[in-house]
C-alpha cells in the first residue's frame, strides 16, 4: 500500500494541472452515518468499526461499495467497504455520486490529510460538514478514475501477493 501511495502522490502532482480539477468532496460524495447494529442478530453481514471488522448480522446498512471514515477516534485511516456491509456510529461511510469511481475515490482519501480536519480537543473527531467542505482534486473525465484506479487495484494485488 505504501507505494501505491508514492504513486498516486506522484500522479497526482504530474496531472493536477492537466486534466484534474478542484472540487469539493460534496460534489463527488455522499456522507452516509453508521448505526448501532446491536438489536440485529448474528449473520453474515460484516460490521466495521473505526478499527475495521467486528461482527457480522443478518442485515445489511448499505449495498454499494463505500469508504469508511472514523468519525470518533480512528480519522486517518480510511477502509474500503465491500458491499453489503453495516457501520457502526463512530464510523461514516462515503458513497460515490454521479459516475465517480469508489474505487478510485478510495485511494484518494488515502493521501488527505485527516487529522488536520480533527475538530476535538480529546478524541480525534470529524463531521459530515467538515467532511462535505473538503477540497481535492479529480480528472475531468470520470473514465480517467477508472483507469487510475484499474491500475492501483492491480498493483496492490501485485504487492500483496509477492509479501
Amino acid at each position: 500500500m505504501f507505494f501505491i501511495i508514492i504513486i498516486i502522490k506522484i500522479l497526482h502532482i504530474y496531472l493536477l494541472k492537466i486534466t484534474w480539477e478542484q472540487r469539493k468532496l460534496s460534489d463527488i460524495l455522499k456522507v452516509n452515518s453508521g448505526k448501532d447494529y446491536k438489536h440485529l442478530e448474528q449473520g453474515d453481514i460484516p460490521v466495521y468499526g473505526t478499527g475495521g471488522y467486528m461482527l457480522s448480522v443478518n442485515e445489511s446498512l448499505s449495498n454499494i461499495d463505500a469508504i469508511g471514515i472514523g468519525r470518533k477516534g480512528t480519522i486517518d485511516k480510511p477502509q474500503y467497504l465491500k458491499a453489503p456491509f453495516w457501520t457502526v456510529d463512530t464510523l461514516f461511510y462515503l458513497t460515490a455520486l454521479d459516475k465517480h469511481s469508489i474505487l478510485f475515490l478510495y485511494y484518494l482519501m488515502q493521501l488527505m490529510p485527516w487529522k488536520k480536519f480533527d475538530e476535538s480537543t480529546g478524541v480525534p473527531s470529524l463531521s459530515k460538514t467538515t467532511i462535505d467542505n473538503i477540497n481535492g482534486y479529480v480528472p475531468s473525465n470520470p473514465k480517467e478514475e477508472e483507469l487510475i484506479s484499474a491500475l492501483f487495484n492491480q498493483l496492490d494485488k501485485s504487492i500483496t501477493l509477492h509479501q
